[in-house]
């Protein structure tokens, strides 16, 4: 068995059936481009960027792959989510992942222009809604990852959507190494999409003190936050994180209150380091993460680890 030829990897063009996570003001064009430059397919995160900055970051990472293959990320939920997907179909971007709902409303816009279209699904439901209106694949995300999760896990979600759909399916929650790798092959997925070990890439952007804190995290250090919004965040257990799950769990601040504190705590984090007001979005994994190295040799030395498994 092998993880280097599936259907993602001839879908796509790429050389390992990788995906770099589309976190949001951390999945700039140095980040997208070093993983596809290795062989990976790397993501430009949309967010609530403005529209002006995500052309100039796709225009960059076009001039830094050539032929190579890349994606935009679009989060549904985002005010300029309607800009960002005519952004992608003026701007020739091969690939979108989409995250937070349904992209139906844009699927005719972006198969007319030959875009490849791989939406994060939490459920099976939603794979199969997606499948039928389109997609090409569709990403089965475990509540392990970082940022916006379901609930059901990783191990639990992608063999239940393999069986469910035709299309590939990409497994993402969890995966930071060759046994992750080889785990989501077994549970039947052709491909992985990763986001916590890429926060340790030399060339992912985020502050130094971001970056230290996933690399110093142990299995415990993850926290969960928003459930009382209806929009769960998993983060670094830093002070702030914990006092905004304790008022939470105590009743003691209001769904409003908590968008309020939180509002622009991703770009504190990922900017300026703030421990006091940042959201440092990372993956149950983290413990896992102990170093800073090049993309490429994060990539090299995952698919390594997953072939002399699967070749027991």
């Amino acid at each position: 068995m092998t993880t280097k030829v599936t259907r993602i990897t001839k879908l796509l063009g790429c050389k390992y059936p990788i995906l770099q996570g589309g976190m949001a003001w951390v999945a700039e064009s140095t980040l997208a481009s070093a993983v596809s430059n290795a062989g990976g397919v790397g993501i430009i995160a949309g967010g609530s960027a403005p529209i002006d900055y995500l052309r100039e970051q796709i225009k960059k990472a076009k001039s830094s792959v050539g032929d190579k293959p890349f994606g935009v990320n679009v989060m549904l939920m985002s005010p300029n989510a309607d800009k960002l997907a005519e952004l992608v179909v003026e701007e020739g971007v091969p690939m979108v992942t989409t995250g937070a709902g349904n992209p139906g409303k844009y699927m005719e816009m972006w198969k007319a222009a030959g875009i490849k279209v791989i939406p994060v699904v939490p459920s099976v439901a939603l794979a199969k809604r997606m499948e039928r209106s389109g997609a090409d694949a569709v990403i089965a995300e475990g509540t392990e990852s970082g940022g916006h999760i379901g609930e059901n896990t990783t191990m639990c979600l992608v063999p239940q959507v393999v069986d469910a759909v035709g299309i590939p399916v990409i497994a993402a929650g969890g995966i930071a190494d060759g046994r992750g790798v080889a785990a989501s092959f077994m549970l039947g997925a052709e491909g992985v999409q990763v986001g916590t070990r890429f926060l340790s890439a030399e060339e992912c952007q985020i502050h130094p003190t971001y970056k230290e804190l996933v690399v110093k995290a142990k299995d415990t250090d993850s926290i969960v936050t928003g459930r009382s919004t209806g929009h769960p965040c998993r983060n670094i257990k830093t002070k702030f994180a914990k006092r905004l799950a304790s008022d939470e769990m105590k009743g003691t601040i209001t769904p409003e209150e908590f968008e309020e504190i939180t509002v622009g705590s991703l770009r504190k984090a990922v900017q300026d380091g703030n421990l006091e007001e940042g959201s440092f979005l990372c993956g149950a994994i983290a413990g896992l993460v102990t170093k800073v190295e090049p993309a490429k040799d994060i990539i090299e030395d995952m698919f390594a680890g997953a072939e002399k498994l699967l070749a027991k």
